[in-house]
């Protein structure tokens, strides 16, 4: 069958810049730094002691107490942008539509807070102490599950744990689900909440973390000389995918048109990626391949740019493998500069944020780059936001193990 068309109706962001789509979109468009000193937990020993945490984020504002109590922070975050998302849509679901409506949200490493918790609980309590929401609080599908009873969506229920490529990848097959009838609206995204004693000192150990403690706004700072690892961020971003004509008979804003999708694998190492970014960039040409456009008709990337040594310079070569001359034409950003690496919910939060580029025609900055590393020479749009035309945008993401996402986003 010939695939149909995929429109972003609605668009949820809890961040560490701002509770709300609005509050996100605003705080990066101002170059705000989330980034700051660990407060959930206390890092006095730890190597890294800064994080982009939610600070003002409030489960009770989305759901009742009681049910919230029973759900990991990640799957508070994920509910909570999902809860956005669906407002902003303007949809209502019905016994007549709930069989196509589905949900798609992922998160790389899912209730590591309640585990770390109880884990605990356990050694000094023992096993009758354990909560018998245990389980459905730590397993990462359940904010997939916990939307769909909320909202009674009864089509695809499914879930994606791809690493930092997690909420990309859940976006990419929920609008493939549209594209190909199984679905006519989709909630899709990632949600992440990592800040917690055995994460940081996890990535601490794996020596992948900024320990710019002493000036954490600072910290992150992508395709910089002085970049010295990523910064671990919390958040959920979230989008409704819808097909194309049900969003415009039913009148809906439409943001973009998600047009294309791609993927591959690195085959090279379990956290680098290959010196020539030879996986991003196929990765990169497979989106562009799915929705048949010419890599001129890209005008903006909002990249992984994860402010790691050598992930930013393979990006930065991917991207010049892909778009080839065209590539000093293109505005690219990070994101994370501004709330760090939210690992699963990353793809989310980044695909939103490019999704509003597209719909504005605005360009997010990336901050702290003041002495640009001569090996990442492509525009990173420094400092100050741009006002620019942006017919089409990718979104990168590459995880752990090898594994890459990007989405196509383009104006309508």
């Amino acid at each position: 069958m010939k695939a149909r068309r995929v429109a972003v109706t609605g668009m949820g962001v809890i961040s560490p810049v701002g509770i709300g789509l609005d509050a996100t979109w605003r705080a990066m468009l101002a170059g705000r730094s989330g980034i700051g000193a660990i407060t959930c937990f206390d890092s006095t020993h730890m190597p890294c002691r800064i994080a982009g945490e939610a600070a003002d984020f409030d489960p009770t504002a989305y759901q009742s107490a009681r049910d919230a109590r029973k759900m990991d922070r990640f799957m508070q975050l994920g509910i909570a942008a999902g809860v956005d998302a669906i407002r902003d849509a303007g949809f209502e679901v019905t016994d007549a539509n709930a069989a196509r409506i589905g949900v798609y949200i992922g998160s790389g490493i899912g209730g590591v807070n309640t585990i770390e918790s109880t884990t605990k609980l356990l050694l000094e309590r023992g096993p009758r102490r354990i909560s018998p929401f245990y389980i459905p609080m730590s397993i990462t599908n359940m904010i997939s599950g916990n939307l769909s009873i909320m909202y009674g969506m009864k089509g695809p229920n499914l879930s994606m744990v791809t690493a930092c490529s997690s909420g990309t990848h859940a976006i990419g097959e929920a609008g493939r689900l549209i594209e190909y009838g199984d679905a006519d609206i989709m909630i899709a995204g990632g949600a992440e909440a990592p800040i917690s004693p055995t994460a940081i000192a996890g990535f601490s150990a794996a020596r992948a973390l900024s320990l710019r403690n002493d000036a954490p706004a600072e910290a992150s700072r992508p395709w910089d000389a002085g970049r010295d690892g990523f910064v671990v961020g919390e958040g959920a971003g979230v989008m409704v995918l819808e097909e194309y004509r049900h969003a415009s008979r039913r009148g809906a804003r439409i943001y973009a048109e998600l047009s294309g999708f791609g993927m591959s694998g690195d085959a090279h190492h379990m956290t680098s990626p290959p010196p020539g970014g030879d996986g991003a960039a196929r990765c990169m040409d497979n989106a562009l391949r799915n929705a048949g456009l010419d890599p001129a008709r890209i005008d903006y990337v909002n990249a992984h740019g994860t402010s790691t040594p050598l992930g930013d310079i393979a990006e930065t070569l991917a991207i010049k493998r892909t778009f080839g001359a065209h590539a000093g034409n293109l505005a690219v950003s990070s994101n994370k500069s501004m709330i760090g690496h939210l690992l699963g919910a990353a793809g989310g939060v980044e695909a939103v944020m490019t999704a509003m580029s597209v719909y504005h025609q605005v360009i997010p900055p990336t901050i702290n780059l003041t002495d640009p590393d001569p090996q990442c020479d492509l525009d990173f749009v420094p400092h100050h936001t741009r006002d620019a035309p942006v017919r089409g945008a990718l979104s990168n993401s590459f995880g752990f193990g090898g594994t890459n996402g990007t989405l196509v986003f383009h104006a309508v």
